[in-house]
């Protein structure tokens, strides 16, 4: 004897996403069975180079 499962009825699932995140990018794509989210990191959250100028030392560039 062979049994199947299969789901009926509605399903849901809520993620909270971060502040970081870019909710005006995210996409959703649904194939064989397989829900594929691509959620974006915001511009703002992505790490960047700042230029620091000091007297002594002369120019320096770190990661923020």
């Amino acid at each position: 004897m062979q049994v199947a499962e299969r789901p009926i009825g509605v399903f849901s699932r809520q993620l909270f996403l971060g502040e970081t995140l870019d909710a005006e990018r995210i996409s959703a794509h649904y194939e064989a069975g397989v829900l594929t989210l691509t959620i974006p990191i915001a511009e703002k959250a992505k790490p960047r180079k700042i230029t620091i100028n000091a007297a002594d030392s002369g120019r320096q560039e770190i990661n923020a």
